[in-house]
């Protein structure tokens, strides 16, 4: 029996870009964009914090990184977006990442009942807190991306409620930037369509195959009508995956040894001294003295 789907259209609520810290975070936009992040502050659950750039259209890129001044607490949960994962940490260590996007379910459809009626299709909702803004989030216990039979890897999208009357793009900045596309690349791509069809999000992500490790690649339409392009595309991410796969063969390998100045050295002495030798075995088995065999070689044969 065919599970039962969204009756309406999500909407884009926001992208998320990972970082190692704030900071960076932050100058990467500026260096992206041209333009400073601003809004934003401290999530005490998930022991994060953000900044945010708006985008037209009702939607903003979030930047997201672990907060390293959050309370201690007694029993901390997993931080959401899979930022406690270490292969998502590696993959930050180079820099900021696009690595997942959020769908927004508006009023008057409730996320906490849709959830509770398709749990195995719905990660749990989390009431979350940051400043004055109250919303719902669907976060895995464990952290992880959600993800319908298996696939997800931050291609299926999160989604979110918001509980306060304005939206936080509503009270950012205007930037001029428009997202003029967003593409999502998975080896199970066909799981993926089925997910975002089931939530009424198709419209919002192109999804395309790929052999090689899952992506968001994002396109931006800035307001001299130049276009910028976030994320790494399918190309990218395979040769980084051969790279890393040539590098871990490489090190499997043994290496070659390499002998010691010392044992150099009495190489050369062993050499030496069979010179030696093989010279005094040929002078013994002359009949003519050494001295005057060498002066014969010397002197120059009379022409006939």
């Amino acid at each position: 029996m065919t599970a039962h789907r969204s009756p309406s259209a999500l909407k884009l609520d926001h992208l998320v870009i990972a970082a190692r810290t704030l900071e960076e975070g932050e100058q990467f936009i500026v260096t992206t964009f041209g333009v400073p992040t601003s809004g934003g502050g401290a999530h005490p659950l998930m022991r994060t914090h953000n900044r945010l750039l708006n985008l037209w259209g009702g939607a903003y890129l979030e930047v997201i990184a672990i907060d390293p001044d959050a309370p201690a607490v007694d029993a901390p949960r997993a931080r959401l977006y899979a930022l406690d994962d270490p292969a998502l940490q590696r993959r930050i260590e180079s820099g900021p990442q696009l690595v997942h996007w959020v769908a927004r379910v508006e009023r008057p459809k409730l996320l906490a009942r849709w959830q509770a009626q398709y749990p195995e299709r719905i990660a749990p909702v989390v009431p979350m807190t940051r400043g004055s803004n109250t919303w719902g989030l669907t976060v895995l216990d464990d952290g992880a991306f959600p993800a319908w039979q298996g696939a997800g890897d931050g291609v299926a999208p999160s989604l979110i409620q918001w509980d306060t009357p304005l939206h936080p793009s509503s009270t950012l900045p205007e930037t001029g930037i428009a997202l003029r596309s967003l593409t999502g690349f998975h080896p199970r791509a066909e799981t993926i369509a089925e997910q975002l069809a089931w939530l009424g999000a198709a419209h919002l992500m192109r999804v395309e195959p790929t052999s090689g490790l899952p992506a968001i690649v994002a396109e931006f339409e800035l307001p001299d009508g130049s276009v910028v392009t976030l994320g790494e595309s399918a190309e990218s991410v395979d040769a980084a995956q051969r790279e890393r796969a040539e590098a871990a063969e490489a090190a499997k390998k043994p290496r070659k040894r390499v002998k010691s100045s010392k044992a150099n050295e009495e190489t050369a002495a062993e050499s030496a001294e069979e010179q030696v030798e093989s010279h005094e075995e040929a002078a013994a088995g002359s009949t003519t003295p050494p001295d005057i065999e060498s002066a014969r070689q010397a002197t120059p044969t009379q022409p006939e």
